[in-house]
């Protein structure tokens, strides 16, 4: 079976690359108005750059409407982004948070999540995170516009947050103890439990 995307119905596009690219990481993206209304919405286009600058990237799409989400129309006003990770213990609350929402509503409350302040940007985090980066923009692209259009966010982290508890007692990272998901297919998300070495 072959497929072109240039003769499908977006929405055909997006599922069959989320279906065939997976697990994604997802980016746990709060952000903040010039009103100072805190967002938090999760993204699974998502990922490290490169180390030098230390960058990363997401890419939210545009409404159904062909206008910005709330995330993007704050970060091309305010400059700044958190990228939460999301641990098994947060997957619901972040679930909640994927839900469209008026650009008055602060999602954190909205699924009863505790902000903590950051320390470079002015954007809050979410305090039940193991793991955040603050970060500044770097550039914004627009791949297209209207309905649907991809953006690319490249962020300069500026600031790392990590758990004490995911450090072994020599102050080393443990891996075993960051239980990340990652986005599949459809509804479906996969745990990073079960690892393996090479």
């Amino acid at each position: 079976m072959q497929f072109e995307p240039s003769v499908m119905p977006p929405r055909d596009v997006y599922h069959w690359m989320t279906r065939l690219i997976n697990p994604r990481p997802i980016a746990w993206v709060s952000s903040i108005s010039n009103q100072g209304i805190p967002n938090l919405a999760p993204y699974s286009f998502f990922n490290g750059v490169g180390s030098t600058p230390p960058t990363l990237l997401f890419c939210p799409a545009n409404r159904r409407d062909g206008s910005p989400k709330d995330t993007l129309a704050n970060i091309q006003q305010v400059g700044e982004f958190v990228v939460n990770i999301v641990t098994l213990p947060l997957a619901e609350a972040m679930h909640k948070t994927a839900s469209e929402l008026d650009p008055e509503i602060d999602e954190f409350d909205f699924a009863s999540l505790e902000k903590r302040d950051s320390s470079k940007v002015k954007v809050p985090r979410v305090a039940a995170a193991l793991a955040a980066f603050e970060c500044e923009v770097m550039q914004i692209h627009s791949l297209a516009s209207g309905p649907g259009a991809a953006n690319i966010v490249v962020g300069r982290i500026v600031a790392f947050h990590v758990s004490d508890s995911l450090l072994n007692d020599d102050g080393q990272f443990n891996s075993q103890s960051l239980n990340t998901i990652g986005r599949m297919g459809d509804l479906d998300y996969s745990t990073t439990d079960v690892r393996f070495s090479i």
